[in-house]
């Protein structure tokens, strides 16, 4: 006994649908010759009949009356994998998930996922957060993950894609704009006290190499495990901080002061993946952050804006972003 194919099954339908040979080759469009060929391969793999032959008809015999039913649940969980399979190379469903380093979880991941499914409501995404490039990247090398965001190129055997640069700028609290050059020089913070994110993170190992390098020992007034906490902090008045120029955005339109740092600090973004070929939806979801990053750099790099303080490009680009989402959001709005 070898067991039953689909082609059989869907032949075996045919017949019991059509109510005989003849029409049921018609209709599958084959030569009766081989549709009868096939039930009795069928028959013979069983080793019982499906069908009597009674005068020149068929009937079903017991042993086919018990496959009919069987036959049919069979062929739809099929067809409905198929439909499934069609939905998710289409990107109209199917599942991503995301490994981040907590740096980048609020904001551009959030971001990038809030928009990816205003156009694609019926996919589902995980994310998982890490505190540093060895723990998204185990998460993504194991399979745990299919797609990672770090701030380093992963190392082995894992693919890794440059997506941006990203800046940071200082914050500091409202009403203290005469206080601060535009830029500011780093070594000029050395008697500043800063709200810095834990120990252990990517971006308070960055603040701190950085300071230091330029002869600023960092003062911590509060050490914080949220990055997005700094804001409020800083908005509080009880310090200053680093962040990257998309954070300091929402900071800037609460009234906070926003200067360029002299140097200008920058680190970068990357997508990392195992080797070989991304699940249709995590493919789709890596261009949509990839044209996402491309229209913010160009809003805040563009020549026409040039004459603009930075922080003010970086506040128009996202503008033209809550546009475009709220145009997709609402079609007909525009």
């Amino acid at each position: 006994m070898t067991g039953m194919n689909l082609r059989q099954l869907r032949y075996f339908l045919a017949i019991v649908d059509h109510g005989g040979v003849h029409r049921a080759a018609e209709a599958l469009h084959i030569a009766q010759s081989s549709l009868s060929q096939t039930m009795r391969a069928l028959e013979r793999d069983l080793g019982t009949e499906l069908f009597q032959r009674v005068g020149r008809g068929l009937v079903l015999a017991p042993a086919g009356e018990g496959l009919v039913g069987p036959a049919r649940s069979i062929l739809r969980e099929v067809t409905s994998a198929e439909r499934a399979m069609t939905d998710i190379a289409a990107v109209r469903a199917g599942s991503i998930d995301i490994a981040t380093l907590s740096d980048l979880a609020v904001d551009p991941v959030s971001t990038w996922i809030a928009s990816f499914l205003m156009d694609h409501p019926e996919v589902r995404c995980r994310v998982e957060q890490g505190d540093n490039l060895a723990a998204v990247t185990e998460m993504v090398r194991t399979g745990a993950c299919e797609l990672g965001f770090v701030s380093a190129p992963a190392l082995g055997d894992l693919e890794s894609d440059e997506l941006v640069e990203q800046r940071y700028v200082l914050i500091a609290p409202p009403g203290s704009e005469a206080r601060w050059p535009d830029p500011v020089p780093v070594r000029s913070l050395r008697d500043e006290h800063f709200v810095l994110a834990q120990q252990g993170t990517g971006t308070r190992e960055y603040v701190e190499q950085l300071l230091r390098e330029h002869g600023v020992e960092p003062r911590i007034a509060v050490e914080i495990r949220q990055r997005e906490a700094v804001v409020p902090l800083v908005l509080s008045g009880c310090a200053v901080g680093i962040v990257p120029l998309r954070v300091a955005v929402g900071f800037w339109q609460r009234g906070g002061v926003v200067r360029e740092l002299d140097p200008m600090p920058t680190t970068k973004i990357y997508a990392v993946h195992r080797q070989g070929r991304l699940t249709p939806a995590t493919a789709a979801f890596l261009d949509a952050a990839k044209s996402s990053l491309d229209h913010w750099v160009d809003a805040v790099t563009a020549p026409s804006a040039a004459h603009a303080p930075l922080i003010e490009r970086a506040a128009a680009a996202f503008q033209a972003w809550d546009r475009r989402a709220a145009l997709r959001a609402h079609p007909g709005s525009g």
